[in-house]
């Protein structure tokens, strides 16, 4: 597509969050000279979303020190935000979406990135509950912080062991609350990681004077005066001062779904997040897609795949030839610990556990299926993070006595199998 084909056109993006912002300014570098605009139901200037449960938590800031960007850098660039606004449908035969007070906006390519929301439970009582909150936007961590100071005992019960349940967890901590957290299954991040990590986390916690019980399954809430008792089915109770819920998420898939678009455990995309009309692309959490590497298709919640999905489809729509192939990586910040992770673990049958000179804070895990590497988690191991990724994108076959003997410095060149034949 020409420049001149796309100078006076129309790109609508439904969200605001990393994927919507950074495909906004992409589409722009890429030559696009027609209209930009962003709508987002969120009433702030598009912000950071992972120190939310983190840095943002435990601080006196305003989300204004958490931009993605400026608000000069929008007029800059052109791009025109619509904040606290309602999208209520889409219309692909007329090409245009419905705001919330009926207005209508037409569009000549649309873009979707939604995003999710945070599961709330059915759990007795939750919804006439006051003090109960999700974590997934900065006016959740404006009340939870309000919470937790007007607390006089702040005793905090986090339901839900993955990573933001932790990272909340970790967070209130630091700002003295008391916290337990009540995990549903055996273990916790039982679903995105080996026992062992799980372990560690769990003893890093303990160590750090958090209450995990595991195989909790939360069924009611109960007032008593001005606290909660949250009750589970193996007859158990807590108090409560504040109730954090970080259960999973929903995908908004909801104006999607309702527009006809392909819808698979996400808003199904091609490898260049285009859905199957071809004026509309989708990008970020919300969307189901092929991920060549591993050779399947995949969600993610990061933002490293925002932000990768958002420069391939602000490519693809200004003509030029783009796929999306990325490892995927993530990471956590909890206490003196800085989790980075790169891959996908899942179908793994070997974890192979390296402590670096015998440290118990600085180590990682290596995921394998048969010879092939799969993922990395790295504990306070930068060195491991990055020769894991190096050797999943490369493909190379592991030399896994190598890597087991600890005694060794951790060298790429060490770790890589000789080819014989």
């Amino acid at each position: 597509m020409s420049i001149s084909l796309i100078k006076n056109k129309t790109c609508i993006v439904i969200g605001a969050s990393h994927a919507g912002v950074n495909f906004a300014f992409s589409l722009r570098r890429e030559g696009w000279e027609g209209d930009i605009i962003l709508y987002d139901a969120d009433p702030f200037l598009p912000y950071h979303r992972p120190p939310l449960s983190k840095a943002y938590l435990t601080s006196e800031d305003g989300i204004d020190k958490n931009l993605l960007k400026s608000e000069e850098s929008y007029a800059k660039e052109g791009i025109t935000l619509n904040l606290g606004v309602y999208v209520k449908s889409m219309d692909r035969k007329l090409k245009h979406i419905i705001l919330g007070d009926g207005s209508i906006q037409s569009y000549d390519k649309l873009i979707i990135a939604t995003g999710a929301r945070p599961i709330m439970p059915s759990i007795q009582g939750l919804a006439n509950s006051n003090n109960v909150f999700p974590l997934r936007t900065a006016t959740d961590v404006s009340n939870i912080r309000s919470a937790v100071k007007n607390s006089a005992n702040k005793e905090v019960v986090v339901i839900g062991g993955g990573y933001i349940g932790l990272e909340t967890a970790a967070s209130l901590k630091k700002l003295g609350a008391k916290v337990t957290v009540l995990e549903r299954e055996e273990r916790i991040l039982a679903r995105v990681t080996a026992p062992e990590m799980s372990t560690f986390f769990q003893n890093l916690h303990l160590e750090n004077g958090v209450d995990i019980l595991t195989s909790k399954n939360v069924i009611a809430l109960e007032s008593n005066n001005e606290a909660k008792i949250v009750r589970c089915d193996d007859g158990t109770s807590y108090r409560a001062d504040l109730i954090i819920i970080g259960v999973g998420i929903f995908v908004n898939k909801e104006l999607a779904a309702a527009a006809g678009l392909d819808i698979e455990n996400g808003i199904k995309v091609d490898e260049t997040a285009k859905t199957n009309d071809e004026d509309i692309y989708a990008i970020g959490d919300c969307t189901f897609h092929y991920n060549p590497h591993y050779d399947r298709y995949i969600r993610l919640e990061s933002v490293q795949n925002a932000v990768d999905q958002a420069k391939v489809a602000a490519t693809s729509i200004c003509g030029k030839e783009t796929q999306y192939d990325t490892v995927p990586w993530f990471w956590s910040d909890q206490y003196d610990v800085k989790l980075q992770m790169v891959g996908l673990s899942q179908g793994y049958d070997q974890v192979i556990v390296r402590r670096e000179n015998n440290d118990n804070k600085c180590l990682s895990f290596w995921y394998f299926k048969g010879e092939i590497l799969l993922a990395v988690d790295a504990v306070n191991n930068a060195k491991a993070y990055v020769y894991g990724t190096k050797l999943i994108k490369r493909g190379e076959i592991i030399n896994k006595e190598n890597l087991m003997d600890c005694e060794e410095d951790l060298k790429i060149a060490h770790l890589i199998s000789p080819i014989i034949g």
